[in-house]
């Protein structure tokens, strides 16, 4: 069975969010409203992450890639690298890419503890770990879930983006500013103030 939904050759995937999650199963649309980045998000979350031109990103649990599709799109010359532990999401993001003809996005299934963060320029995040809380809604019943777990991650990526050089870029979505990186500055805010650009200095 296709991951892609059928007959959507006359459709502009990018006109709304609606007729872009329309690429994904109805399950994973379903999940869309609280789990993928919105099409508005992931423009502004690029035209700033992208400033410095031929550039590296990495979303850290990128679910069905929704961010990076779209932020591929939109900005083309830069690349995009998404990393998520649910081989089922990758599939999908893997689908939609290949449907969309995009050759400037690599997903990769794993833990991002297993990454090498001095491979990218700047990130994307939006609060991945925040399902390990308790009465959070769930992707699925695939992972065991804790406060215990949530604590570890943020503390492991807080770690990571502290040892980047200055001038790297972090855009949050939905994250705690207790959670922020030392070192790392607060330079803007979009969408309710939901959307934080940050920069090391």
């Amino acid at each position: 069975m296709s991951l892609v939904q059928n007959d959507l050759s006359d459709l502009d995937f990018f006109s709304s969010d609606s007729v872009f999650d329309k690429l994904y199963p109805t399950d994973i649309q379903e999940l869309a409203y609280r789990h993928w980045t919105p099409l508005e998000v992931a423009k502004k979350a690029a035209d700033f992450l992208t400033q410095d031109g031929k550039v590296k990103i990495l979303d850290i649990g990128s679910g069905v890639g929704k961010f990076c599709l779209a932020a591929a799109h939109y900005k083309p010359n830069a690349l995009y690298y998404g990393v998520e532990q649910r081989k089922s999401l990758v599939e999908h993001a893997d689908a939609v890419k290949e449907k969309l003809g995009l050759s400037n996005v690599t997903f990769m299934q794993g833990n991002f503890t297993k990454v090498d963060f001095k491979q990218y320029d700047h990130f994307y995040f939006y609060n991945s770990f925040y399902e390990n809380l308790y009465g959070t809604q769930k992707i699925d019943n695939s992972f065991e879930y804790s406060k215990e777990l949530y604590n570890y991650y943020n503390i492991y990526l807080v770690r990571q983006l502290e040892k980047m050089p200055e001038g790297t870029k972090l855009v949050t979505f939905h994250s705690q500013e207790d959670d922020m990186p030392r070192g790392y500055h607060i330079i803007g805010a979009d969408v309710e103030n939901q959307l934080n650009y940050l920069v090391k200095i």
